[in-house]
């Protein structure tokens, strides 16, 4: 403001004698008004009111969880240093954050998206949002396994492909928009969840793509290690310390289409360039919109399913043994699924048994090693083996693990799925300019939580549903969502999107407010009229808020 030549002193709010900054400041003033009464409970710092959590924290530096009595439901993480979003350090334990946000007045949301669900436990009213229905949930009593239980199905799925993230394994992928990208529709059954993910190789039913329709050229192929592309995804995607939310990454994407050479500023692809600020305007207040209702949406059925994480549930069910041979000791029906070469039991001369093997018969998983492993993450890489699964860890940092709130549905798939609907509607079509969007990733530099890549890459999506879908993959990577808080998310965002995007379009194309009549006290005004009353009534064709 000062490089400006602004002055940031003003304070008045009379913006029609004071002028624009003191427009800026009395609209200011009505949006914090607004913040106040909005349901959100800013006013008392967004406290949980009515939440509260039923597992005990797990302690992360310590092995298994042997406290948790119960599942399905989320979990605070008892972590050495917590640091925040923000990057801010915090001393205690975090607890849920925002579960009660379903309260909050959304943007495009109606009635009829609506659920008044009742917690029979407390008898609470829970506010939920375009509900999916409840996830799969884990009967700890019935003997189930890997073929006919989707709970264990999806958190051995994430198990499994925390081995892939091993740059040095000799899996080559291409990860350009010829082989990644334009998937089948979603599935409507967490049954036929094995048909869309590849359970063992990573990745889901992409079919690519043949040509770049601006090019009209094959995209060209990029091969790199899947144990690059698996961990640049879960760092480029992730909502830690020094990263964007995916809100915010969805405006960087909005801002890298708009300064792109091949943007033509046409509303919805169509008519005359946009003024670029009348652009601006218009791009983010449909995505911030669809933002808001999004988060509305997920964070409500978070905070009502209450569903637990990857990290709670592996070291759970492996704490409680294995679920596939009743014959052996370890037996147990709420135990993990075991899987040759991915998660099996400990056996005497396992290098994981231990001096007395002590270990021998617990659980172990072949999967990123942890945090543990890397001394120094500008050079270091901790790589993939087998390890004990009570010491499993999602591709995280130490310090942050697992957002601190419930995993279904996934925030990510849900925020990234309704931002690909409205840049499609927005621009007019469903690729980025140019037929692709890029995004580089420096070897051996873009890596945070390790060192890493090992090669110089690019992440490259033909269409703005590609990037999302990549998105929600990211997650599972990482360790923080089965599939289960996956698809149900991109299939919320996929219907909030176009609402949000024609509920701003109906202030877009608002007419502005025209005045109907004007009438005077006194039908004839002469110089002799000077010094009397005169009173002028403008009649507009809507209520007009004039101070």
């Amino acid at each position: 403001m000062s490089d400006l030549g602004y002055d940031t002193d003003v304070t008045s709010t009379d913006y029609i004698n004071d002028g624009p900054a003191a427009l800026g400041n009395y609209i200011g003033e009505q949006m914090i008004a607004y913040g106040l009464q909005d349901g959100a409970n800013e006013a008392n710092d967004y406290a949980n009111i009515y939440y509260n959590t039923v597992n005990v924290p797990m302690i992360m530096d310590n092995p298994g969880n042997p406290n948790m009595l119960f599942p399905n439901r989320w979990q605070r993480l008892w972590i050495t240093q917590f640091i925040d979003q923000a990057g801010n350090p915090v001393a205690e334990i975090p607890d849920f954050l925002s579960p009660e946000w379903g309260d909050t007045n959304p943007f495009a949301l109606t009635e009829d998206d609506l659920t008044v669900n009742i917690d029979f436990d407390t008898g609470q009213e829970w506010n939920t949002w375009m509900d999916p229905g409840a996830p799969p949930y884990l009967d700890p009593l019935t003997p189930t396994c890997l073929d006919d239980d989707n709970f264990k199905w999806g958190h051995a799925m994430v198990a499994v492909w925390s081995g892939h993230l091993d740059h040095t394994d000799g899996v080559m992928w291409d990860i350009s928009p010829a082989s990644i990208g334009n998937v089948d529709p979603f599935p409507t059954s967490f049954d036929d969840y094995d048909q869309f993910y590849d359970f063992y190789e990573g990745g889901d039913a992409s079919n690519g793509w043949t040509e770049n329709p601006v090019t009209q050229m094959p995209y060209e192929e990029q091969l790199i290690p899947r144990g690059d592309y698996g961990r640049i995804l879960a760092e480029f995607w992730a909502d830690g310390p020094d990263s964007e939310t995916p809100p915010g990454h969805w405006f960087t994407i909005l801002n890298y289409v708009t300064d792109h050479p091949d943007n033509t500023f046409q509303w919805m692809g169509q008519g005359d360039p946009l003024d670029p600020l009348e652009w601006d305007l218009k791009t983010y207040l449909v995505l911030a919109g669809n933002m808001h209702d999004c988060a509305v949406a997920a964070w409500s059925i978070k905070g009502f399913y209450d569903y637990a994480r990857p990290v709670s549930v592996i070291r759970y069910m492996a704490e409680k043994g294995q679920c596939t041979d009743p014959f052996l000791d370890n037996y147990h029906p709420a135990g993990i699924p075991l899987i040759p070469d991915h998660i099996e039991v400990v056996e005497t001369g396992d290098p994981l048994a231990g001096f007395n093997d002590e270990n021998v018969g617990k659980i172990k998983v072949y999967a990123w090693r942890g945090p543990d492993f890397i001394i120094n993450p500008n050079s270091v890489v901790a790589g993939v083996d087998w390890i004990l699964a009570e010491k499993w860890w999602p591709y995280q940092r130490p310090t942050f693990v697992t957002p601190p709130f419930a995993g279904y549905v996934s925030g990510h798939s849900t925020f990234s799925r309704g931002a690909a609907e409205v840049m499609e509607l927005m621009t007019g079509t469903p690729y980025f300019p140019g037929g692709m969007g890029v995004f580089q990733a420096p070897q051996n530099e873009f890596l945070v939580f390790e060192d890493g890549p090992s090669m110089d890459c690019e992440l490259e999506w033909a269409t703005y549903r590609d990037a999302s879908d990549q998105c929600s993959l990211s997650r599972i990577w990482g360790g923080i969502h089965p599939p289960a808080d996956d698809i149900p998310g991109r299939v919320i965002g996929a219907q909030i999107g176009p609402q949000a995007f024609n509920h701003a379009m109906s202030f877009i194309t608002a007419n502005p407010p025209k005045v109907e009549a004007v009438t005077l006290s006194s039908d004839l005004v002469t110089d002799a009229s000077l010094e009397a009353q005169l009173t002028v009534t403008v009649e507009y064709n809507e209520p007009m808020d004039i101070h």
